[in-house]
């Protein structure tokens, strides 16, 4: 570290950081027993305060539908769990790794092994979710946890420290207070992992920092994730579907549907179709309990700012409500919006909106949506809708994104078998299940020599033998 920690909350945190690094390296990796112990009080953590959790979300957001915290945050995280408890053993024990026969009948195994002391700095928008789902998999790899929740859910913050706090002595794995100046320094610690989720521009931040103290990082990061909406597709099962995906969590989603491909002919029919499926889920009234508000109010003024840009630079707006109307503000729900015939100079179409706005775009021509990803930033995830398999299949082998749904939108996420994590500006690295495992494990390569293996006729001095012997290695390579 550059410069020693100087606030008393800092140095809290930094002396609880050196505990744990400590322990790290002189007592043995946790056993089966130990991790699966761990993962059981993580379990209860989460069972024994779920309406706690909902209520502390709700409060911190203005308003959170608790069905969208259980559905998209608690039973999440509880399934991860259940799965790394499953599959532990095995993802535990040594692998089998096949050696080259020149160097038989000696053995090759991978041996998975503890990092030491994770980071994680923990986003605002699925506050339960996104901070335990990779502490599962730090968990899991026998490793020591720091979570540096967001400032901007301070009640759900100062309940997860409390929990962790009762479930888990304090060099296992502890939850920090949420001080700006340790959000400034937490990244600056010399973690053996570092995991971020957030915003590239910050992520670019955290990766500098971690850099200093060359800490590898896992980033989950955003950015502008496409649909695509080929001819072939039905406009009304995409409508209901993008419109579900688009509109959970009010779009506070990083994998949220972020704009909308399709050919022109098609733009009316689709944003139609889109804002009766929007008022069909959610309606038009402020005050339905599914609908979930913005976070705060600064967050509500940027997304006002994107939708009065787009109408001055001559999209057509379709809402269910105006968001200046008192009854919508006061709450903090932005409603629904489509933004129909979007354009590239319009600021929605430059940054993630994060928020209930949906910009669509009509192409011209078949090759034109590829053509438009591939000129901009690798995006988190893409969503590809129709019917047409060979189209399907040319989108997916000519663009390159963190991850994929076809026909649906977000489930890309929910696979535990599969990897989650994106590419270059959103993202880095990945996690869930064994990704995460291995991830947040030092896989350690070992050659086990054997007694009858010939290697030794490669030491000097060099004679006839070593001529046979280069002679059978070149045959074999």
């Amino acid at each position: 570290m550059d410069q020693p920690l100087q606030s008393p909350a800092q140095r809290a945190v930094e002396d609880a950081f050196h505990r744990m690094f400590e322990l790290s390296r002189t007592e043995p990796a946790p056993d089966l027993a130990e991790r699966l112990d761990r993962l059981s009080r993580l379990r209860a953590a989460v069972q024994d305060n779920e309406s706690r959790f909902e209520a502390a979300i709700s409060a911190d957001f203005g308003h959170r539908s608790s069905i969208e915290t259980a559905i998209a945050e608690t039973l999440l995280v509880l399934g991860e769990i259940k799965h790394a408890t499953k599959h532990l053993k095995k993802w535990m024990a040594p692998r089998r790794v096949a050696t080259a026969l020149q160097f038989m009948p000696a053995r090759n195994r991978l041996i998975p092994q503890p990092l030491g002391v994770i980071g994680i700095i923990a986003p605002w928008n699925y506050p339960l979710q996104l901070t335990l789902a990779p502490a599962v998999g730090a968990l899991a790899a026998g490793n020591r946890v720091m979570i540096k929740p967001s400032e901007l859910v301070p009640r759900f913050s100062a309940l997860l420290r409390e929990v962790i706090a009762a479930k888990f002595d304090g060099t296992e794995m502890i939850v920090t207070a949420i001080d700006d100046d340790i959000a400034k320094s937490f990244a600056s610690l010399p973690f053996d992992h570092l995991i971020f989720t957030g915003s590239t521009r910050i992520g670019r931040l955290v990766a500098e920092a971690a850099g200093r103290n060359l800490t590898p990082v896992t980033l989950e990061l955003g950015g502008k994730s496409p649909v695509i909406i080929d001819p072939s597709a039905d406009l009304d099962e995409a409508a209901a579907r993008i419109a579900y995906g688009k509109l959970l969590n009010a779009g506070q989603t990083c994998i949220a549907p972020d704009y909308v491909l399709l050919p022109e002919a098609k733009v009316q029919a689709f944003a139609g179709k889109l804002d009766g499926q929007m008022r069909r889920m959610f309606g038009t009234d402020p005050d339905n309990t599914d609908y979930t508000s913005i976070v705060s109010d600064r967050h509500y003024s940027r997304l006002e700012a994107l939708v009065a840009d787009a109408a001055a630079k001559g999209a057509k707006i379709l809402q269910a409500a105006r968001p200046d109307d008192p009854a919508w503000k006061a709450k903090r729900k932005f409603p629904p919006t489509i933004v129909v015939g979007a354009t590239p100079d319009m600021t929605i179409m430059q940054e993630e909106i994060f928020g209930p706005l949906l910009p669509i775009m009509g192409c011209k021509s078949a090759s034109e949506p590829v053509s438009w990803i591939n000129c901009h930033d690798r995006p988190l995830a893409l969503y590809w809708f129709g019917k047409d398999e060979a189209a399907r299949d040319e989108v997916l082998a000519r663009t390159v994104s963190g991850g994929v749904t076809v026909n649906d939108c977000l489930f890309h996420f929910t696979q535990v078998n599969q990897p989650m994590g994106g590419i270059g500006a959103s993202g880095t690295g990945a996690y869930h299940g064994e990704w995460g495992f291995n991830s947040l494990s030092k896989l350690k390569p070992v050659f086990y020599r054997s007694p009858f293996n010939r290697l030794a006729d490669l030491y000097p001095p060099y004679g006839a033998r070593i001529a046979r012997l280069q002679k059978m290695l070149r045959f074999m390579s």
